[in-house]
Protein backbone atom coordinates (compact mmCIF):
# COMPACT_ATOMS: atom_id res chain seq x y z
CA UNK A 1 0.00 0.00 0.00
CA UNK A 2 1.07 3.78 -0.84
CA UNK A 3 -0.15 7.04 -0.22
CA UNK A 4 0.16 9.67 -3.12
CA UNK A 5 0.85 13.17 -2.01
CA UNK A 6 0.34 15.80 -5.06
CA UNK A 7 1.86 19.56 -4.55
CA UNK A 8 0.34 22.34 -7.23
CA UNK A 9 2.52 25.51 -7.03
CA UNK A 10 2.75 28.56 -8.86
CA UNK A 11 5.28 27.09 -11.58
CA UNK A 12 5.25 23.56 -10.98
CA UNK A 13 3.30 20.59 -10.22
CA UNK A 14 5.11 17.29 -8.38
CA UNK A 15 3.05 13.88 -7.71
CA UNK A 16 5.37 11.30 -5.31
CA UNK A 17 3.99 8.23 -4.13
CA UNK A 18 5.32 7.51 -0.64
CA UNK A 19 5.66 3.83 1.28
CA UNK A 20 3.71 3.66 5.00
CA UNK A 21 7.69 4.38 6.14
CA UNK A 22 8.17 7.52 4.05
CA UNK A 23 10.50 6.39 1.45
CA UNK A 24 9.90 7.79 -2.14
CA UNK A 25 8.65 5.58 -4.45
CA UNK A 26 8.24 7.05 -7.46
CA UNK A 27 7.52 10.88 -8.76
CA UNK A 28 7.22 12.99 -11.55
CA UNK A 29 7.21 16.74 -12.08
CA UNK A 30 5.78 19.14 -14.73
CA UNK A 31 6.64 23.15 -14.83
CA UNK A 32 4.34 25.58 -15.98
CA UNK A 33 4.50 28.91 -16.97
CA UNK A 34 2.77 32.16 -15.27
CA UNK A 35 0.71 33.87 -18.25
CA UNK A 36 1.17 38.17 -18.46
CA UNK A 37 -1.46 38.84 -20.57
CA UNK A 38 -1.55 42.55 -19.90
CA UNK A 39 0.92 44.56 -17.75
CA UNK A 40 0.59 43.60 -13.77
CA UNK A 41 -1.54 40.91 -14.75
CA UNK A 42 -0.57 37.27 -13.72
CA UNK A 43 -2.48 34.03 -13.96
CA UNK A 44 -2.54 30.07 -14.94
CA UNK A 45 -4.21 28.44 -17.54
CA UNK A 46 -6.56 25.74 -14.98
CA UNK A 47 -6.60 23.44 -17.98
CA UNK A 48 -2.73 23.38 -18.64
CA UNK A 49 -1.89 22.68 -15.21
CA UNK A 50 -5.01 20.23 -15.00
CA UNK A 51 -3.34 18.27 -17.92
CA UNK A 52 0.11 18.31 -16.46
CA UNK A 53 -1.28 17.47 -12.91
CA UNK A 54 -2.82 13.99 -14.65
CA UNK A 55 0.41 13.29 -17.03
CA UNK A 56 2.61 13.24 -13.72
CA UNK A 57 -0.25 11.24 -12.12
CA UNK A 58 -0.42 9.24 -14.85
CA UNK A 59 3.67 8.15 -14.69
CA UNK A 60 3.57 8.02 -11.35
CA UNK A 61 0.46 5.24 -11.33
CA UNK A 62 2.83 3.72 -13.68
CA UNK A 63 5.60 3.17 -11.95
CA UNK A 64 4.12 1.84 -8.43
CA UNK A 65 0.86 -0.57 -9.84
CA UNK A 66 2.27 -3.27 -7.67
CA UNK A 67 2.33 -1.57 -4.73
CA UNK A 68 -1.43 0.20 -5.00
CA UNK A 69 -2.54 3.73 -3.68
CA UNK A 70 -5.01 3.63 -1.08
CA UNK A 71 -5.41 7.21 -0.88
CA UNK A 72 -4.09 10.87 -2.45
CA UNK A 73 -4.13 14.75 -1.09
CA UNK A 74 -3.20 17.93 -2.64
CA UNK A 75 -1.17 20.46 -0.88
CA UNK A 76 -1.06 23.86 -3.41
CA UNK A 77 -0.33 27.36 -3.87
CA UNK A 78 -2.97 29.53 -1.79
CA UNK A 79 -5.17 32.75 -2.47
CA UNK A 80 -6.01 31.60 -6.62
CA UNK A 81 -9.73 30.80 -7.43
CA UNK A 82 -10.30 28.73 -10.53
CA UNK A 83 -13.93 29.28 -11.57
CA UNK A 84 -16.03 25.46 -12.97
CA UNK A 85 -18.90 24.30 -13.89
CA UNK A 86 -20.56 21.04 -11.40
CA UNK A 87 -19.84 19.07 -14.65
CA UNK A 88 -16.30 19.77 -14.06
CA UNK A 89 -15.72 22.03 -16.62
CA UNK A 90 -13.06 25.04 -16.31
CA UNK A 91 -14.07 28.01 -17.56
CA UNK A 92 -11.09 30.32 -17.56
CA UNK A 93 -7.96 30.93 -15.69
CA UNK A 94 -6.79 31.21 -12.10
CA UNK A 95 -5.89 34.78 -11.32
CA UNK A 96 -2.79 34.78 -9.45
CA UNK A 97 -1.91 36.62 -5.94
CA UNK A 98 0.00 39.10 -7.28
CA UNK A 99 -1.96 40.27 -10.24
CA UNK A 100 -3.48 43.99 -9.49
CA UNK A 101 -6.63 42.94 -10.42
CA UNK A 102 -9.07 43.74 -7.00
CA UNK A 103 -6.53 46.42 -5.81
CA UNK A 104 -9.58 49.01 -6.14
CA UNK A 105 -11.65 46.80 -3.48
CA UNK A 106 -9.27 47.48 -0.54
CA UNK A 107 -10.12 51.04 0.10
CA UNK A 108 -13.63 50.45 0.17
CA UNK A 109 -12.98 47.26 2.24
CA UNK A 110 -11.42 49.39 4.78
CA UNK A 111 -13.57 51.83 5.09
CA UNK A 112 -16.36 48.89 5.93
CA UNK A 113 -13.79 46.85 8.58
CA UNK A 114 -10.95 48.24 10.16
CA UNK A 115 -7.85 45.84 9.94
CA UNK A 116 -8.22 45.11 14.25
CA UNK A 117 -12.12 44.14 13.10
CA UNK A 118 -10.53 42.35 9.39
CA UNK A 119 -8.67 40.72 12.11
CA UNK A 120 -10.77 39.85 14.55
CA UNK A 121 -12.74 37.74 11.77
CA UNK A 122 -10.27 36.23 9.43
CA UNK A 123 -7.04 36.84 11.63
CA UNK A 124 -5.75 38.27 8.10
CA UNK A 125 -4.34 41.69 7.08
CA UNK A 126 -6.16 43.69 4.51
CA UNK A 127 -4.56 43.53 1.00
CA UNK A 128 -4.98 42.70 -2.46
CA UNK A 129 -3.39 39.22 -2.81
CA UNK A 130 -6.36 37.29 -1.30
CA UNK A 131 -9.53 35.66 -3.38
CA UNK A 132 -11.75 38.10 -2.33
CA UNK A 133 -10.68 41.15 -4.02
CA UNK A 134 -10.16 39.02 -7.56
CA UNK A 135 -13.67 37.31 -7.33
CA UNK A 136 -15.26 40.97 -7.00
CA UNK A 137 -13.30 41.80 -9.94
CA UNK A 138 -14.83 39.22 -11.58
CA UNK A 139 -18.04 39.46 -10.71
CA UNK A 140 -17.98 43.14 -12.04
CA UNK A 141 -15.47 42.68 -14.84
CA UNK A 142 -16.36 39.14 -16.00
CA UNK A 143 -19.97 39.31 -15.35
CA UNK A 144 -20.56 36.06 -17.66
CA UNK A 145 -17.84 34.34 -16.65
CA UNK A 146 -19.06 35.01 -12.58
CA UNK A 147 -22.60 33.56 -13.07
CA UNK A 148 -21.79 30.77 -15.25
CA UNK A 149 -19.43 29.34 -12.49
CA UNK A 150 -20.99 26.99 -10.38
CA UNK A 151 -17.80 26.97 -7.94
CA UNK A 152 -14.72 29.08 -7.64
CA UNK A 153 -12.21 26.84 -5.92
CA UNK A 154 -9.29 26.96 -4.26
CA UNK A 155 -6.49 25.12 -6.17
CA UNK A 156 -6.20 21.75 -4.07
CA UNK A 157 -9.83 21.18 -3.69
CA UNK A 158 -9.69 22.25 -7.59
CA UNK A 159 -7.59 19.00 -8.41
CA UNK A 160 -9.23 16.90 -5.75
CA UNK A 161 -12.52 17.85 -7.66
CA UNK A 162 -11.90 17.11 -11.38
CA UNK A 163 -10.24 13.67 -9.92
CA UNK A 164 -13.92 13.22 -8.57
CA UNK A 165 -14.04 14.66 -4.85
CA UNK A 166 -17.04 16.51 -4.00
CA UNK A 167 -16.01 20.61 -3.95
CA UNK A 168 -14.43 21.37 -0.71
CA UNK A 169 -11.73 23.42 0.98
CA UNK A 170 -9.80 22.88 4.28
CA UNK A 171 -9.68 25.56 6.53
CA UNK A 172 -6.19 26.78 5.79
CA UNK A 173 -7.18 27.73 1.99
CA UNK A 174 -10.30 29.03 3.35
CA UNK A 175 -8.41 31.75 4.95
CA UNK A 176 -6.40 32.91 1.75
CA UNK A 177 -9.73 33.72 0.49
CA UNK A 178 -10.28 36.35 2.91
CA UNK A 179 -13.54 35.37 3.75
CA UNK A 180 -13.33 32.73 6.25
CA UNK A 181 -14.63 33.13 9.56
CA UNK A 182 -11.51 32.24 11.67
CA UNK A 183 -13.27 31.16 14.80
CA UNK A 184 -16.40 29.60 13.74
CA UNK A 185 -14.74 28.05 10.87
CA UNK A 186 -16.92 28.63 8.27
CA UNK A 187 -17.27 31.19 5.68
CA UNK A 188 -18.35 35.04 6.94
CA UNK A 189 -21.63 36.01 6.74
CA UNK A 190 -20.14 39.70 7.32
CA UNK A 191 -17.21 39.59 4.55
CA UNK A 192 -19.79 37.64 1.96
CA UNK A 193 -22.06 40.35 2.11
CA UNK A 194 -19.97 42.84 1.96
CA UNK A 195 -18.17 41.19 -1.28
CA UNK A 196 -21.46 40.10 -2.71
CA UNK A 197 -20.24 37.05 -3.04
CA UNK A 198 -22.63 34.19 -3.48
CA UNK A 199 -22.22 31.28 -0.28
CA UNK A 200 -23.04 28.71 -3.05
CA UNK A 201 -20.40 29.79 -5.29
CA UNK A 202 -17.89 28.59 -2.28
CA UNK A 203 -16.86 25.23 -1.12
CA UNK A 204 -18.08 23.21 1.72
CA UNK A 205 -15.50 23.67 4.70
CA UNK A 206 -13.43 20.93 6.22
CA UNK A 207 -10.40 20.25 8.49
CA UNK A 208 -7.34 18.84 6.75
CA UNK A 209 -7.39 15.05 6.60
CA UNK A 210 -11.30 14.33 5.74
CA UNK A 211 -12.39 12.43 3.00
CA UNK A 212 -13.90 14.23 0.36
CA UNK A 213 -14.88 11.60 -2.20
CA UNK A 214 -13.04 8.88 -4.21
CA UNK A 215 -11.46 9.07 -7.77
CA UNK A 216 -13.64 8.57 -9.96
CA UNK A 217 -13.83 5.08 -12.44
CA UNK A 218 -13.25 6.83 -15.57
CA UNK A 219 -10.01 9.46 -14.18
CA UNK A 220 -8.93 6.01 -12.69
CA UNK A 221 -9.13 4.14 -15.65
CA UNK A 222 -7.12 7.12 -17.94
CA UNK A 223 -4.59 7.49 -15.28
CA UNK A 224 -4.05 3.97 -14.14
CA UNK A 225 -5.33 4.56 -10.84
CA UNK A 226 -6.32 1.73 -8.80
CA UNK A 227 -10.40 1.60 -7.71
CA UNK A 228 -11.79 3.54 -4.96
CA UNK A 229 -8.17 5.69 -4.50
CA UNK A 230 -9.66 7.88 -1.42
CA UNK A 231 -9.42 11.43 -1.93
CA UNK A 232 -8.55 13.25 1.44
CA UNK A 233 -8.67 17.40 2.03
CA UNK A 234 -5.14 18.42 1.55
CA UNK A 235 -3.78 22.18 2.58
CA UNK A 236 -2.07 25.28 1.68
CA UNK A 237 1.37 24.26 0.66
CA UNK A 238 3.38 25.85 3.26
CA UNK A 239 0.82 24.41 6.40
CA UNK A 240 1.72 20.83 4.18
CA UNK A 241 5.33 21.53 4.13
CA UNK A 242 5.38 21.67 7.68
CA UNK A 243 3.57 18.67 8.14
CA UNK A 244 6.57 17.33 5.92
CA UNK A 245 9.42 18.09 7.86
CA UNK A 246 7.86 17.42 11.40
CA UNK A 247 6.86 20.93 11.94
CA UNK A 248 3.99 20.01 14.12
CA UNK A 249 4.48 21.78 17.52
CA UNK A 250 4.92 25.06 18.79
CA UNK A 251 8.88 26.50 18.34
CA UNK A 252 9.94 25.00 15.29
CA UNK A 253 9.74 26.51 11.86
CA UNK A 254 9.57 25.71 8.12
CA UNK A 255 11.82 27.34 5.62
CA UNK A 256 10.19 27.23 2.50
CA UNK A 257 12.70 27.55 -0.33
CA UNK A 258 10.35 27.07 -3.71
CA UNK A 259 8.71 29.83 -5.75
CA UNK A 260 8.55 31.49 -2.30
CA UNK A 261 10.82 31.76 0.03
CA UNK A 262 8.36 31.28 3.65
CA UNK A 263 9.07 31.11 7.31
CA UNK A 264 6.64 28.90 8.91
CA UNK A 265 6.41 28.85 12.42
CA UNK A 266 4.24 27.38 14.69
CA UNK A 267 1.86 28.37 18.12
CA UNK A 268 -1.18 27.17 19.56
CA UNK A 269 -3.37 30.22 20.33
CA UNK A 270 -4.67 33.23 18.63
CA UNK A 271 -2.23 36.55 19.44
CA UNK A 272 -4.20 40.11 19.50
CA UNK A 273 -3.83 42.03 16.47
CA UNK A 274 -2.40 44.64 18.10
CA UNK A 275 0.85 42.55 17.83
CA UNK A 276 0.21 41.44 14.56
CA UNK A 277 -1.47 43.50 12.16
CA UNK A 278 1.88 46.09 12.80
CA UNK A 279 4.17 43.33 11.26
CA UNK A 280 2.02 42.29 8.85
CA UNK A 281 1.60 38.80 10.28
CA UNK A 282 -1.42 36.90 9.35
CA UNK A 283 -3.20 33.77 11.64
CA UNK A 284 -4.05 30.75 10.04
CA UNK A 285 -5.08 27.19 10.49
CA UNK A 286 -2.27 24.35 10.52
CA UNK A 287 -3.08 21.40 8.76
CA UNK A 288 -2.69 19.79 12.49
CA UNK A 289 -6.01 20.12 14.69
CA UNK A 290 -5.46 22.75 17.52
CA UNK A 291 -2.50 24.37 15.40
CA UNK A 292 -2.11 27.97 13.86
CA UNK A 293 0.84 29.66 11.61
CA UNK A 294 1.83 32.63 10.34
CA UNK A 295 3.83 33.51 7.17
CA UNK A 296 7.13 35.25 6.72
CA UNK A 297 7.75 35.33 3.05
CA UNK A 298 8.95 36.93 -0.38
CA UNK A 299 9.00 35.70 -3.91
CA UNK A 300 12.81 34.88 -3.50
CA UNK A 301 12.81 31.46 -5.11
CA UNK A 302 11.31 33.46 -8.59
CA UNK A 303 14.23 35.75 -8.20
CA UNK A 304 16.45 32.51 -8.44
CA UNK A 305 14.69 31.06 -11.34
CA UNK A 306 14.42 34.60 -13.26
CA UNK A 307 18.70 34.50 -13.05
CA UNK A 308 18.64 31.02 -14.10
CA UNK A 309 16.45 32.42 -17.17
CA UNK A 310 18.23 35.60 -18.00
CA UNK A 311 21.64 34.67 -17.32
CA UNK A 312 21.43 30.66 -18.21
CA UNK A 313 18.84 30.26 -20.29
CA UNK A 314 21.07 28.26 -23.08
CA UNK A 315 22.66 26.25 -20.08
CA UNK A 316 18.96 24.91 -18.66
CA UNK A 317 18.36 24.09 -22.06
CA UNK A 318 21.36 21.67 -22.65
CA UNK A 319 21.30 20.67 -18.95
CA UNK A 320 17.99 19.25 -19.49
CA UNK A 321 18.54 17.86 -22.66
CA UNK A 322 21.30 15.67 -20.80
CA UNK A 323 18.65 14.94 -17.95
CA UNK A 324 20.75 17.18 -15.49
CA UNK A 325 20.16 19.89 -12.96
CA UNK A 326 21.60 23.63 -14.01
CA UNK A 327 21.47 25.12 -10.59
CA UNK A 328 24.09 22.90 -9.48
CA UNK A 329 26.26 24.55 -12.21
CA UNK A 330 25.31 27.84 -10.92
CA UNK A 331 25.42 27.23 -7.64
CA UNK A 332 28.57 26.01 -8.09
CA UNK A 333 29.90 29.54 -9.14
CA UNK A 334 28.59 31.23 -5.60
CA UNK A 335 31.99 33.10 -4.50
CA UNK A 336 33.09 32.81 -0.66
CA UNK A 337 31.65 35.29 1.62
CA UNK A 338 29.47 38.18 1.29
CA UNK A 339 28.84 38.69 -2.70
CA UNK A 340 29.64 42.13 -3.02
CA UNK A 341 26.59 42.75 -4.72
CA UNK A 342 23.77 44.49 -3.14
CA UNK A 343 20.11 43.46 -4.03
CA UNK A 344 17.05 44.62 -2.86
CA UNK A 345 14.63 41.57 -3.37
CA UNK A 346 11.53 43.97 -4.40
CA UNK A 347 10.94 42.86 -8.19
CA UNK A 348 7.34 41.54 -7.38
CA UNK A 349 5.04 42.53 -4.83
CA UNK A 350 6.41 42.03 -1.30
CA UNK A 351 5.35 39.98 1.12
CA UNK A 352 4.95 40.93 5.06
CA UNK A 353 5.44 43.53 6.79
CA UNK A 354 4.31 46.45 3.46
CA UNK A 355 3.18 43.71 1.01
CA UNK A 356 4.47 47.03 -1.30
CA UNK A 357 3.23 46.51 -4.84
CA UNK A 358 4.64 49.14 -6.52
CA UNK A 359 8.29 48.68 -6.48
CA UNK A 360 11.06 47.43 -8.29
CA UNK A 361 13.84 45.69 -7.21
CA UNK A 362 17.56 46.85 -7.12
CA UNK A 363 21.00 45.35 -7.95
CA UNK A 364 23.35 47.58 -6.66
CA UNK A 365 27.80 47.30 -6.86
CA UNK A 366 28.14 45.82 -9.94
CA UNK A 367 31.50 46.09 -11.57
CA UNK A 368 32.71 45.04 -15.20
CA UNK A 369 34.86 42.40 -13.19
CA UNK A 370 31.45 41.19 -11.05
CA UNK A 371 31.05 37.26 -12.04
CA UNK A 372 27.48 36.49 -12.46
CA UNK A 373 27.82 33.91 -9.94
CA UNK A 374 28.16 36.94 -7.20
CA UNK A 375 24.63 38.82 -8.75
CA UNK A 376 23.37 34.72 -7.89
CA UNK A 377 24.64 34.96 -4.55
CA UNK A 378 23.83 38.77 -3.90
CA UNK A 379 19.62 37.40 -4.63
CA UNK A 380 19.76 34.78 -1.88
CA UNK A 381 21.44 37.52 0.31
CA UNK A 382 18.53 39.91 -0.35
CA UNK A 383 15.91 37.84 0.04
CA UNK A 384 17.06 36.53 3.03
CA UNK A 385 17.86 40.05 4.50
CA UNK A 386 14.38 40.85 3.81
CA UNK A 387 13.15 37.59 6.23
CA UNK A 388 15.59 38.46 8.96
CA UNK A 389 14.09 41.71 9.46
CA UNK A 390 10.84 40.31 9.13
CA UNK A 391 12.13 37.58 12.38
CA UNK A 392 13.77 40.17 13.93
CA UNK A 393 10.07 41.82 15.10
CA UNK A 394 8.76 38.45 16.20
CA UNK A 395 9.47 38.09 19.76
CA UNK A 396 6.90 40.86 20.84
CA UNK A 397 4.25 38.53 19.43
CA UNK A 398 5.31 35.41 21.65
CA UNK A 399 6.29 33.65 18.59
CA UNK A 400 9.10 31.99 19.53
CA UNK A 401 11.79 30.09 16.40
CA UNK A 402 14.79 27.70 18.04
CA UNK A 403 15.20 26.12 14.54
CA UNK A 404 14.65 26.03 11.24
CA UNK A 405 13.54 22.78 9.15
CA UNK A 406 14.52 23.32 5.11
CA UNK A 407 11.81 22.21 2.50
CA UNK A 408 12.00 22.91 -1.28
CA UNK A 409 13.57 22.71 -4.57
CA UNK A 410 16.36 25.16 -2.98
CA UNK A 411 16.55 23.24 0.08
CA UNK A 412 18.71 20.63 -2.23
CA UNK A 413 21.66 22.78 -2.28
CA UNK A 414 23.65 22.76 0.96
CA UNK A 415 25.28 26.41 -0.40
CA UNK A 416 21.99 27.76 -0.18
CA UNK A 417 20.69 26.31 3.44
CA UNK A 418 24.20 26.99 4.93
CA UNK A 419 23.75 30.86 3.57
CA UNK A 420 20.84 30.95 5.51
CA UNK A 421 21.71 29.66 8.64
CA UNK A 422 24.35 31.98 8.41
CA UNK A 423 22.80 35.21 7.82
CA UNK A 424 19.63 34.44 10.32
CA UNK A 425 21.97 32.45 13.11
CA UNK A 426 19.75 29.65 13.65
CA UNK A 427 20.38 26.16 12.78
CA UNK A 428 18.71 24.65 10.22
CA UNK A 429 17.55 20.68 9.38
CA UNK A 430 17.00 19.12 6.53
CA UNK A 431 14.67 16.02 5.95
CA UNK A 432 15.77 12.83 4.26
CA UNK A 433 12.40 13.86 1.88
CA UNK A 434 13.14 17.73 0.42
CA UNK A 435 9.87 17.81 -1.27
CA UNK A 436 8.02 18.62 2.33
CA UNK A 437 4.35 19.71 0.60
CA UNK A 438 4.03 16.26 -1.49
CA UNK A 439 4.99 13.64 1.75
CA UNK A 440 2.91 16.41 4.30
CA UNK A 441 0.11 15.87 1.74
CA UNK A 442 0.31 12.27 1.58
CA UNK A 443 0.16 12.15 5.47
CA UNK A 444 -2.81 13.73 5.19
CA UNK A 445 -4.23 11.25 2.68
CA UNK A 446 -2.95 8.69 5.33
CA UNK A 447 -5.21 10.20 8.22
CA UNK A 448 -8.02 10.77 6.59
CA UNK A 449 -8.08 7.14 4.55
CA UNK A 450 -7.14 5.54 8.26
CA UNK A 451 -3.88 4.25 7.01
CA UNK A 452 -2.33 6.27 10.02
CA UNK A 453 -4.00 6.88 13.80
CA UNK A 454 -3.02 10.91 13.64
CA UNK A 455 -0.79 13.41 11.97
CA UNK A 456 1.58 12.61 15.07
CA UNK A 457 1.90 9.32 14.57
CA UNK A 458 2.28 10.12 10.85
CA UNK A 459 4.93 12.20 11.15
CA UNK A 460 6.79 9.92 13.54
CA UNK A 461 6.32 6.93 10.94
CA UNK A 462 7.10 9.33 7.58
CA UNK A 463 9.44 12.28 8.68
CA UNK A 464 13.40 11.38 8.61
CA UNK A 465 15.79 14.36 9.62
CA UNK A 466 18.88 13.88 8.27
CA UNK A 467 21.61 16.52 7.23
CA UNK A 468 22.01 19.56 10.27
CA UNK A 469 23.53 22.70 9.17
CA UNK A 470 24.98 25.37 12.05
CA UNK A 471 25.72 28.68 11.66
CA UNK A 472 29.54 30.09 10.58
CA UNK A 473 30.21 32.31 13.63
CA UNK A 474 32.68 33.92 11.46
CA UNK A 475 30.28 34.37 8.59
CA UNK A 476 27.31 35.33 11.01
CA UNK A 477 29.39 38.18 11.93
CA UNK A 478 30.26 39.17 8.33
CA UNK A 479 27.02 39.17 7.34
CA UNK A 480 25.61 41.63 9.97
CA UNK A 481 27.65 43.81 8.85
CA UNK A 482 26.61 43.45 5.49
CA UNK A 483 22.91 43.21 6.62
CA UNK A 484 23.05 46.57 8.77
CA UNK A 485 23.83 48.43 4.92
CA UNK A 486 20.91 46.21 3.09
CA UNK A 487 18.66 47.84 5.90
CA UNK A 488 19.75 51.31 4.75
CA UNK A 489 18.80 50.49 1.13
CA UNK A 490 14.93 50.32 1.23
CA UNK A 491 14.29 53.90 3.10
CA UNK A 492 17.06 55.68 0.73
CA UNK A 493 15.16 54.30 -2.77
CA UNK A 494 11.45 53.84 -1.68
CA UNK A 495 10.30 57.32 -2.82
CA UNK A 496 12.48 56.67 -6.25
CA UNK A 497 11.30 53.57 -6.60
CA UNK A 498 7.61 54.13 -6.13
CA UNK A 499 7.91 56.80 -9.17
CA UNK A 500 9.70 54.38 -11.15
CA UNK A 501 7.58 52.12 -10.55
CA UNK A 502 4.57 54.08 -11.55
CA UNK A 503 6.52 55.21 -14.80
Amino acid sequence: MSLMGIDVGTTGCKVVCFSMTGEPLAAAYREHDIQHPEPGWAELDAAVVWRNVQDAIQEVAQAVKDDPIRALAVSSLGEAVVPVTRDRCILGPSILNFDVRGASYVEPLSRFLDDSRLYGINGNTLGNHYGLTKLCWIRDHRPRLYEAADKFLLWSGFIAFMLGAEPAVDYSLANRTLLFDLQQEDWSDTLLAWGGVDRDKLPVVVPSGTAIGHVSPAIAAELGLPPNVVIVAGAHDQCANAVGCGVIEEGLAVYGMGTFLCITPVFCQHIAPSLMIPRGLNTEHHAVPGKYVTFIYNQGGSLVKWYRDTFAREEHRQAQAAGEDVYDHLFAELPEGPSGVMVLPHFTTTGPPDFVSDSVGVIAGLHLETPRGAILKGILEGATFYLRECLEALPETGIRVRGFRATGGGSKSDAWIQLSADILGQPFLRPRVTEAGALGAAIMAGVGCGALDSFTSGVAEMVKLEHHFEPDPRMHAAYAEWYARYRELWPLMRGYLHDLASG
